[in-house]
């Protein structure tokens, strides 16, 4: 009976074709509305790395002064150079990576090719394995390799084949900065979205198309393209060594543990090693250590701020204001056809079958506003991301997505269909039959 009644309600979609054209678009135009904010809030929300994200962990030091205009309670967002190498050096987690942002021009260092700026990255070894980067060539520069701080790099599949084409790039040669390295891999397609390895004074949301050895940036003192907080008592030595030196915090660190219960652990090392620092007249401050694994990391750095959540309860109330539309509209489109129902209730039709009609029919049209919405959805996306790059980044609508918007609509519909359906019901044959 449902496929008998499903039939009916794409034939009655053509009995009025204005009202019906109505009623699909305002459903479209709220589906679309709701699931663009949705699907950015989605993107942005996500846990980026589900498999090991309770493992990886950002730790962070308050070496804050103890004399400051506005004292914050929380530490710095990253750590001094001196402390991100001893934390790495001292082996108490299994895998561990510096995350230092860089830029420069690149090219192949042939006659005649310019350079073309690009966005990198220094990180040790361990970075690759520690956030699962897959390589369409190659793989991560060698452990000798990070510990001297070898001309090695690891690019992005893009940077690849606009520097050398479809062919083999593991071998060649690039010149980034004015120096010659060697590519020891490709990066495959990755784009964890958000960009949770680097949230801290870098953009968060394009990736880089170039990875250094950390010690190799250090050695060759390679300026930090991102956020150098210099909050400190008294002057700082000058040039890239005082730097070193300093108190200032400007580098991101991340470690991965072997089971998520060796945090307590990991966490019980920091304060240790903040108080042994304490004895060398650092850390003025009392003991403020945190360590927050990757969806804490998101929730700190505020990644879906509330004005994003506002922005999508906002899009949320425009489809509800779309459905009270629609509910109009399907109630003057049943009543119209109230002398239809009388005389299918006078040859013995149940109520029952009378609403399953009629609820089938609003299905219909919300399956038609659906689709609809959907594509709307696309455009309303391509819109939004030609006009910002941050959008570009994360205005993708993937599976999960595509089956909620359908969804949305087709739930919206139905619920949108039970006032006019149960007012369907009520009509009394009798009195249909006698003003027919």
């Amino acid at each position: 009976m449902f496929a008998y009644y499903l039939k009916l309600g794409f034939r009655n979609l053509r009995r009025n074709p204005v009202l019906t054209a109505l009623m699909v678009l305002t459903l479209a135009v709220g589906v679309a509305a709701s699931m663009s904010s949705l699907t950015l809030l989605h993107a942005m929300s996500g846990d980026p790395i589900p498999q090991k994200s309770d493992r990886l962990f950002v730790p962070l030091l308050d070496n804050a002064p103890t004399q400051q205009p506005e004292p914050s309670p929380d530490p710095p967002d990253q750590l001094t150079y001196r402390d991100a190498v001893a934390l790495h050096n001292s082996g108490k987690a299994p895998h561990s990576t510096a995350v230092l942002g860089l830029s420069g021009g690149i090219s192949t260092g042939k006659p005649g090719d310019r350079p073309q700026l690009v966005q990198g990255v220094a990180v040790n070894d361990d970075f690759f394995s520690m956030f699962d980067v897959p390589f369409a060539q190659g793989g991560a520069w060698s452990a000798s390799d990070d510990a001297r701080g070898g001309a090695v790099a690891v690019i992005s599949r893009q940077l690849a084949s606009r520097l050398f084409g479809d062919g083999e790039a593991v071998g060649r040669t690039l010149r980034f900065d004015n120096r010659e390295y060697r590519v020891a891999g490709v990066i495959d397609r990755w784009n964890p979205l958000p960009k949770f390895y680097r949230l801290v004074g870098g953009n968060t949301y394009e990736f880089e198309d170039i990875f250094l050895p950390f010690n190799h940036a250090i050695a060759n003192e390679m300026d930090p393209n991102g956020s150098v907080n210099c909050n400190v008592n008294g002057d700082i030595e000058p040039g890239y060594k005082g730097l070193m030196n300093s108190e200032c915090v400007w580098v991101q660190f991340w470690v991965e543990l072997a089971r998520p219960g060796d945090r307590a652990a990991f966490a019980q090392y920091l304060d240790d090693y903040v108080n042994e620092q304490k004895k060398l007249g650092r850390f003025e401050r009392p003991l403020n250590n945190r360590l927050y694994d990757v969806m804490q990391w998101l929730e700190q750095q505020e990644v879906v701020g509330d004005d994003s959540r506002l922005q999508t309860w906002l899009a949320f109330g425009f489809l509800l204001v779309c459905l009270v539309n629609v509910i109009g509209l399907l109630l003057a489109k049943f009543t119209a056809r109230s002398g239809e129902i009388g005389v299918r209730r006078a040859l013995g039709a149940p109520r029952a079958e009378i609403f399953k009609q009629y609820l089938t029919e609003s299905g219909v049209i919300g399956a038609i506003g659906g689709v609809l919405g959907l594509a709307l959805t696309f455009g309303v996306l391509a819109l939004m991301a030609s006009q910002s790059s941050r959008i570009r980044a994360i205005a993708h609508v993937d599976t999960t997505m595509l089956v909620t918007a359908l969804g949305l609509a087709l739930v919206a519909s139905l619920l949108a269909g039970l006032l006019p359906t149960w007012r369907a019901c009520q009509v009394r044959p009798a009195v249909q039959l006698k003003s027919q």
